[in-house]
Parts: C-alpha cells; sequence; structure tokens
C-alpha cells in the first residue's frame, strides 16, 4: 500500500508541475528538451557506486527542484522557475514510475524498491 501511495505521489507532482508550467505559459520545446536532463547525473556511475548515488539524488530529490522554484519565485527570473518545473515534473515522473533514490550499493537499488 505504501509503494502504491508513492507512485500517486509521483503522479501529483509530475501533473501539478506540468499544470503550473502551462499556466505560466512556458515553452514546451524547453519542457521537452529539459525534462531528462536530470538523468545525466547518473553519469556518475562511471566513477563508482557511491559517488553514482549521490550525484543521482542530488540531482532527484524534491527539495533541489524546490528550491530552484523558490529562487526564481523569490528574484522574479522565468528561467529559475520554468527549469525549477521541469525539474520537479522529472522526478514526478521518475516516482509514478518506480524511480527512487538510490542507495550506494548498487543502480537498482532504490528506497521504492529494486528496478
Amino acid at each position: 500500500m505504501n509503494k502504491i501511495l508513492l507512485h500517486i505521489e509521483g503522479l501529483a507532482v509530475f501533473a501539478l508541475s506540468i499544470y503550473l508550467y502551462g499556466y505560466c505559459q512556458f515553452s514546451w520545446v524547453l519542457f521537452f528538451v529539459l525534462l531528462l536532463s536530470p538523468d545525466v547525473s547518473m553519469l556518475g556511475y562511471l566513477f563508482n557506486n557511491k559517488v553514482g548515488a549521490m550525484l543521482y539524488n542530488y540531482f532527484h530529490t524534491y527539495t533541489t527542484a524546490i528550491i530552484v522554484i523558490l529562487l526564481g519565485l523569490l528574484i522574479s527570473n522565468q528561467t529559475a522557475l520554468a527549469v525549477g518545473l521541469i525539474w520537479l515534473a522529472h522526478i514526478g515522473m521518475d516516482r509514478m514510475v518506480g524511480y527512487g533514490l538510490k542507495y550506494p550499493t548498487e543502480f537498482k537499488d532504490t528506497h521504492l524498491n529494486r528496478v
């Protein structure tokens, strides 16, 4: 049951991010170009599992994306706001399909399940 709730939470974050992005009338081209960009953080696994998990988790935690969104709102920077919403949408999308934060043991070990 908890696992289902985490997937629903991811769906809610994904949907809300897309709604807010559209509401702000940002570029959909930018959205689709940047949607998968946080996955570049997987390159950390080329060094080792610990570095890979640390880098991946930094780019896949809601906190970092929310800080970018808040910063964009605080300084009235539309680019930061757009990037933060795209980033948040990516994380929500990942959670929705079952990808979670990584443990340093190996890439497939996440806080949601073993992928």
